[in-house]
C-alpha cells in the first residue's frame, strides 16, 4: 500500500480494476457454458440427439455444478481467491476445449460434468473478491457489474458460435472459446492480490474499503472459519440458499432453452438466433448494473443496508411477473415475447446482484465463499429438479403430441412466480438480515 507523508491523496479506484478482472472471468465462464445451447439443432442433425439426450447432458452439468459449488466455496475460503480463482479457470478452460474431442452423448455427459465442477469456482471466488475489495455500500453495485459478465458472455455466444460452426465446424466453437481463459490468467497474476498485500493500493483507498463500522475488518480474515455444520445452523444461510434454489433455475432455463424456444415457436435457428438472443442478454446486462445501483443509491440516502437490499429485491420480483404473458403476446409478434423475456432476464440479474451481496452483509469475509457455495449448490439443485421433473418430461411429452407451446406456457408461469415466493421465504427466515458476529 502506498502513502505520501503529509499529503492526503484522493481515494483511488484500484478496486474497480479488480472488479473488471472478475467481470472478465464471469464473461468467459458464461461463454464456455453457453456454447452447447447453440449447438442443439446441430447435434440433432449430425449426432441424432433428441430432447431427452440434450436434457441428460444439461442435467449432468447441473449435478456436477451443484457438487462443485459446495466443494469450491470451502476450497477457495481455505486457499484464498488468487490461487483458487486461477485453478478453477484453468480447469474449466481445459474442460471446455475437451468438448471438441467427444461425439457421443456419454462423452458429452463426461465433458459437461468436468466443466460443471470446475466452473463452480467462479461465483464463490467472485463474491469473496468483492467482500475483500469493496465496502458494504458498494458491494451490490460491484456485484452487478461483474455479474453482468454473465450477460455479456450470453450475448457473445450467439454472436460468435453460430458463425464459427458455419465456418469451421462445431468442434472449433469449443476450442476457440475455451482458449479465452488462458489469456485472462496473465492479467490475474499481474494485477490481483488481497488488499493487505497489494502494493498498488493507496492507503486512503485501503481505509475506505475497510471503513464499514459494523464489520470486524481484517480480523475476519484471520479468525477461525465456520464449518459447514456451523453455517447450516444459521437461518441466514438458509435464507440465501432458499432464494437461490427458487430463482437460479429460471436463469438456467433462459440460458439453455431460449434458442430452442425460438426454433420451436418461430422456426429460427443457426445465425438467425443471434439478434433476438443478444437483445435478451443486452437487456439483462442493463438490469444487472441497474440492480446493483439501486440499493447503492438507497444506502447513500440513509437506508439501512438490509432494507435497501430487500426493497430492491421485491421490486425486481414484481418486474419478472409479466413473463407469464410472453407466450400470448409472442403469438401476435415474436419481438413482444423477446422483449418480455429480456425484461424478466434483466430483473433476474438485478435480483442476483442483490442476493449475492446479502452473503457478505450477513457473514464474515472468511466464510463468504463457503456460504456462496452452499447457496449456489441449492440453486443448482433447483435447476436439476426443474430439468428432471419439468423440462425433461414436460417438453418431451408435449413435443411428441405436437403441442410444445403448452410446455412453454407452463414454464413461463413458473418463472413469473418464483421470485415472489423466494422473497417471501427469505423475509421469513432473515427479516433484517442480521450479521453473524464471531466471538
Amino acid at each position: 500500500m502506498q502513502s505520501t507523508p503529509g499529503v492526503q491523496p484522493a481515494i483511488g479506484k484500484y478496486r474497480w480494476t479488480i472488479c473488471a478482472l472478475v467481470f472478465c472471468a464471469t464473461t468467459i465462464n458464461y461463454i464456455d457454458r453457453s456454447v452447447i445451447s447453440f449447438l442443439k439443432s446441430t447435434f440433432t442433425d449430425t449426432l441424432q440427439w433428441d430432447d431427452a439426450d440434450y436434457a441428460n447432458v444439461e442435467l449432468a452439468f447441473k449435478i456436477s455444478y451443484a457438487a462443485g459449488l459446495l466443494i469450491a466455496g470451502r476450497f477457495i475460503d481455505k486457499i484464498g481467491t488468487k490461487l483458487g480463482y486461477a485453478l478453477a479457470l484453468i480447469a474449466w478452460s481445459l474442460a471446455s476445449v475437451g468438448h471438441a474431442f467427444v461425439n457421443t452423448v456419454t462423452g458429452f455427459i463426461t465433458a459437461r460434468s468436468v466443466l460443471g465442477v470446475s466452473e463452480a469456482g467462479n461465483f464463490p471466488a467472485a463474491i469473496k473478491t468483492v467482500a475483500e475489495w469493496f465496502p458494504k455500500k458498494e458491494r451490490a453495485f460491484a456485484t452487478g457489474i461483474f455479474n453482468s459478465g454473465a450477460n455479456i458472455g450470453a450475448i457473445a455466444a450467439p454472436l460468435t458460435v453460430p458463425f464459427i460452426v458455419k465456418a469451421w465446424g462445431w468442434q472449433w466453437a469449443f476450442i476457440i472459446t475455451g482458449a479465452f481463459g488462458f489469456f485472462w490468467l496473465i492479467f490475474w497474476f499481474i494485477y490481483y492480490d488481497v488488499p493487505q498485500r497489494q502494493k498498488r493500493l493507496s492507503r486512503p483507498e485501503y481505509d475506505y474499503i475497510h471503513g464499514d463500522k459494523d464489520e470486524q475488518g481484517d480480523t475476519e480474515l484471520t479468525s477461525p472459519r465456520l464449518s459447514w455444520g456451523e453455517l447450516l445452523r444459521y437461518k441466514q444461510t438458509w435464507a440465501f440458499a432458499t432464494g437461490k434454489f427458487l430463482t437460479d433455475p429460471v436463469w438456467w432455463f433462459y440460458l439453455f432453452w431460449l434458442p430452442d424456444f425460438l426454433l420451436s415457436q418461430y422456426g429460427i435457428k443457426g445465425t438467425a438466433v443471434s439478434l433476438p438472443v443478444a437483445l435478451v442478454y443486452t437487456l439483462s446486462t442493463v438490469g444487472s448494473i441497474a440492480g446493483g445501483w439501486l440499493p447503492l443509491n438507497m444506502i447513500r440516502n440513509g437506508w439501512p443496508a438490509f432494507r435497501a437490499r430487500k426493497t430492491s429485491m421485491l421490486i425486481y420480483a414484481f418486474v419478472v411477473t409479466p413473463i407469464v404473458f410472453a407466450q400470448v403476446l409472442g403469438n401476435i409478434n415474436m419481438w413482444f415475447a423477446i422483449v418480455i423475456i429480456g425484461l424478466a432476464a434483466a430483473a433476474h440479474q438485478a435480483w442476483s446482484a442483490s442476493i449475492f451481496t446479502t452473503v457478505s452483509d450477513m457473514f464474515p469475509k472468511n466464510s463468504t465463499a463457503s456460504v456462496t457455495g452452499i447457496g449456489g449448490m441449492f440453486g443448482a439443485l433447483g435447476g436439476i429438479l426443474l430439468t428432471w421433473l419439468v423440462q425433461k418430461n414436460l417438453f418431451v411429452h408435449y413435443r411428441a403430441i405436437g403441442k410444445i407451446e403448452t410446455a412453454y406456457y407452463i414454464m413461463f408461469i413458473v418463472c413469473g412466480g418464483a421470485y415472489l415466493c423466494a422473497w417471501l421465504f427469505m423475509h421469513l427466515l432473515a427479516p433484517k438480515m442480521k450479521r453473524i458476529e464471531l466471538n
